[in-house]
């Protein structure tokens, strides 16, 4: 046999063979610019709300969001931590704090009530985001996690952060007021649906309820 010959079974120097194929490798499938891009976290967080709205608190999973966005669970880890971050960020969507503090607030104390009592109504009279704050309100009537969540939004991101701006004497209290009276509307007229405040003229609740908030958030 002549020396640096391919015969298939040996291969000296020179011998010209083709490199045996690598294994492939098990595991997390490599990200893609749809995975990472910008709109990923848009994109999980409309499925997270999706999910929670369909599913609700207890049957939605990480994983089944990332199933529903297109992404790898991992990433859904990456940007919002736990399932409890998830849905307290499906909340904030729905309620977006950081528009609405300003807004309430840029007359000062005067309309006040109002202003957050209309604010409060038009969120749930939008089909858009009553039907992920109907799921979110249901979940927190079964599973404590989401109540808390549901509690600590509504009063620490929101309405506590309206009290503390007005520098009012008990603001964490006066805060709790003011969420009760509108989540006990909420509840009765979107998920009970109570009659006749199920379908009560929306700018007649908002009437009603105005002084109260006024009340409660700005009277010392």
């Amino acid at each position: 046999m002549t020396p640096g010959r391919a015969d298939g079974n040996t291969g000296g120097e020179g011998t010209a063979h083709t490199p045996p194929e690598r294994p492939k490798r098990r595991g997390r499938p490599a990200r893609t610019t749809a995975d990472t891009g910008p709109g990923a976290r848009e994109r999980i967080l409309e499925a997270a709300r999706t999910e929670f709205a369909e599913r609700g608190y207890d049957k939605t999973s990480i994983r089944g969001i990332a199933k529903a966005a297109g992404v790898d669970a991992a990433l859904v880890h990456h940007y919002f931590g736990t399932k409890d971050e998830v849905f307290a960020a499906a909340i904030e969507v729905s309620f977006e704090p950081a528009l609405v503090i300003p807004s309430v607030l840029v007359m000062g104390t005067d309309g006040l009530g109002e202003r957050l009592a209309r604010y409060f109504i038009d969120v749930w009279e939008n089909p858009a985001s009553r039907a992920p704050l109907l799921a979110i309100m249901r979940s927190a009537l079964t599973h404590e996690g989401a109540a808390q969540v549901l509690r600590g939004f509504v009063l620490r991101r929101l309405l506590e952060r309206v009290a503390e701006a007005l520098d009012v004497p008990d603001a964490t209290f006066r805060a709790e007021l003011a969420a009760s009276h509108m989540l006990g509307i909420a509840m009765l007229r979107y998920v009970i649906q109570a009659e006749p405040l199920a379908s009560a003229d929306p700018e007649k609740i908002i009437a009603m309820i105005a002084p109260t908030l006024q009340r409660y958030l700005t009277e010392t």
